[in-house]
């Protein structure tokens, strides 16, 4: 892969990314790694683009390797409250909060930063430009994936493990027989037309 946004040697640059932006439950997840320039992770690409085993196998990498990373989120309450964009912002800010060195710079997935005490900037499709932004992508991704397998045997019959929250034509059949659980984002359209017809 060509990464056309390499971090120079002298600066640590945090790479930040989000996994939950459009599922119905469970917690945006956001994460912001630096990685050692003397330790390159081969086969780093946007998460979407890898099986679910060489994500799962990245990810102590990252852990191992990186100069620094913190896995953050916002959960149901904070995306009901504020809406899913706000919410992630807050998530991001968070994710950077919690890494163990300062960055002097800040490159985010996406068209939006969030406020930062540092240089930040929009990188879009960074995932599978910037290689801090895809580790971060991988972390927030397993991370995500992880906690929606937990929340399935903990919700059975709303097939979560699969679809990880995603509106897909069974989880919105699950949610007309069953009904919303506290892991579902209440202000989202699907959950709402449930809850105000209940």
């Amino acid at each position: 892969m060509d990464w056309d946004l390499a971090a120079s040697v002298e600066e640590h640059v945090a790479g930040v990314d989000e996994v939950g932006r459009g599922p119905l439950c469970g917690a945006v997840v956001t994460a912001a790694v630096i990685l050692d320039p003397a330790r390159p992770i081969p086969g780093l690409n946007d998460s979407k683009k890898l099986t679910e085993k060489r994500r799962e196998a990245l990810f102590p990498l990252i852990q191992e390797h990186a100069l620094a990373w913190c896995i953050a989120r916002a959960e149901v309450e904070e995306i009901d409250q504020l809406n899913i964009l706000h919410a992630t912002m807050l998530a991001m800010q968070r994710a950077v909060a919690g890494l163990s060195i300062r960055p002097d710079r800040v490159l985010i997935d996406g068209n939006r930063c969030p406020v930062l005490p540092m240089s930040a900037e929009a990188v879009i499709k960074g995932d599978s430009r910037v290689p801090a932004i895809a580790a971060a992508s991988i972390l927030a991704k397993v991370a995500r994936d992880r906690e929606m397998q937990a929340l399935d045997q903990q919700y059975p019959g709303y097939g979560i493990a699969g679809h990880k929250g995603y509106p897909t034509p069974v989880h919105l059949q699950a949610l007309e027989q069953l009904g919303p659980t506290p892991i579902h984002r209440r202000s989202f359209g699907p959950v709402r037309r449930l809850l105000v017809g209940a």
